[in-house]
């Protein structure tokens, strides 16, 4: 501890610290600009590389290809952040190589940890696995609108540990990928609005599909609609007895996540058309029925002279 005090400890400290800053620090300072520029680069490169991707992908004579665009942007995620983890370490290790630290030693106490923490964080490395099997088989992308054990909502982020989801409320929610059961997505490929018309007994059903008909066709042929709209709606017909409805089942195909606004939209148009045509919609309301014949009952309702004097 003496030595501290003395004259020839801190001269030979200083003489050490010059040596070293001439030495040593240029290389780290040219390390770290290394870094920032090996970081810039890799954005730069990926950017590029998803805008080339996304150019052919949205400029195909058939038409954009807005499945592999949605691709695309999760997968250049993934890539961006793979590399600039793999820069990081390399930077790290040479950083520490710098500083006379021999990496050996850390790299073997590394494996041994990283061995010990295996068996420790199989739920971790059962994540991994499955989120990379998810990416590698396109199960999701970012911006899809998928169901996942049972919750439903907007992908804002797939990580290769988790999925990230935002339902129309606007809450977030966070699964793990290897707890992740069963995956529904309702926006790849194509999508598709289902509808169960009810209509009352009384009512023509070759009248109510014509009129539905009808109104695709409309739809289909509306500016706002007519990109979205994929094949001419579809009736399926009578689907079901209802208790006091027949059901008539159709089917227009969109294109991935415009199901709704479309389906909106139509539902508005039709019961314009069926208020036009006299077409009913049934409601909770019952019908009474008097004798033999299928005539609803009448009631006449009139007041007697003396219930009029009693009321004046």
């Amino acid at each position: 501890m003496e030595e501290i005090f003395t004259n020839t400890f801190w001269e030979d400290l200083v003489r050490k610290l010059i040596t070293w800053t001439i030495t040593e620090l240029p290389s780290i300072i040219l390390l770290i600009i290394l870094l920032i520029v090996s970081l810039r680069l890799v954005a730069f490169f990926i950017n590029r590389l998803k805008k080339l991707l996304q150019t052919r992908a949205l400029g195909r004579p058939e038409g954009p290809d807005l499945e592999a665009e949605k691709r695309i942007h999760t997968l250049m995620g993934i890539l961006r952040k793979g590399a600039s983890v793999i820069i990081w370490l390399v930077f790290i290790m040479i950083f520490l190589k710098k500083f006379s630290i021999d990496i050996a030693p850390i790299l073997a106490g590394a494996g041994i940890i990283g061995l010990a923490v295996g068996f420790g964080a199989q739920e971790l490395v059962r994540d991994f696995i499955s989120g990379f099997f998810i990416l590698l088989e396109d199960q999701v992308r970012m911006g899809d609108v998928v169901i996942l054990n049972g919750t439903s909502g907007v992908v804002e982020d797939i990580q290769l540990r988790t999925v990230t989801l935002r339902d129309i409320t606007g809450t977030v929610h966070t699964f793990q990928n290897g707890k992740i059961n069963t995956i529904s997505n309702m926006t790849k490929g194509w999508s598709a609005m289902v509808f169960d018309i009810r209509v009352a007994y009384k009512e023509d059903l070759t009248v109510v599909m014509r009129v539905m008909k009808e109104v695709a066709e409309e739809l289909g042929a509306d500016e706002s609609f007519s990109q979205k709209i994929l094949e001419p709606m579809e009736i399926f017909g009578l689907d079901s007895f209802g208790d006091s409805a027949l059901v008539v089942k159709g089917r227009i195909k969109t294109k991935p996540g415009d199901q709704w606004t479309t389906g909106r939209e139509y539902r508005k148009r039709l019961k314009e058309a069926f208020d036009k045509n006299r077409i009913e919609i049934p409601f909770p309301h019952q019908t009474i029925y008097w004798g033999e014949e299928i005539a609803a009952l009448k009631l006449d309702i009139r007041q007697t002279p003396d219930e009029k004097a009693f009321r004046s």
